[in-house]
């Protein structure tokens, strides 16, 4: 019945099959959000390690304590999925074959960026936070570079 239902509207509004280069119409991807939510995965890294336990027996220093640290790994674990779920937005929908060609190791760059999202979510490493901008950066270049634009990569201090 759907069949036919769809077969008399094409007969009574006929339309010309389209195509389109990407999931979305061009201009909504950009790897600034991913970068974005891994600057405050850094952020909150950098506020944990710095995070200083109370003195044995201030139980009120040590609620203190531990609610400021589970919101720190709260928004960490938050952010560190968003750029995640950004980049392999970008990665699935948004590359192509013919980036491949031009980039032979998108997959590794991408499958490597994805893996340190997972690594800055359960763990609390300054490495792999900075490792993880520095990978959104290399992506960032690749991105602008499939556009043939230059656009200065930008990082808050």
């Amino acid at each position: 019945m759907i069949k036919h239902l769809t077969s008399k509207i094409n007969e009574y509004f006929p339309a010309s099959e389209v195509e389109a280069h990407c999931d979305g119409p061009c201009g909504v991807y950009d790897p600034a959000s991913a970068r974005i939510a891994a600057e405050a995965v850094l952020s909150m890294t950098k506020k944990i390690l710095a995070l200083e336990v109370p003195a044995a027996g201030d139980a009120q220093g040590m609620i203190a304590y531990q609610n400021t640290l589970s919101r720190y790994i709260s928004i960490k674990e938050e952010q560190a999925h968003l750029a995640k779920t950004e980049l392999l937005v970008l990665w699935t929908d948004y590359f192509k074959p013919v980036h491949l060609d031009a980039h032979p190791d998108l997959h590794d760059v991408f499958w490597k960026a994805a893996k340190l999202c997972s690594a800055v979510k359960v763990g609390v490493s300054l490495d792999d936070a900075n490792a993880l901008m520095a990978a959104i950066e290399n992506i960032h270049n690749i991105f602008w570079g499939t556009k043939n634009r230059d656009v200065a990569y930008y990082t808050a201090s």
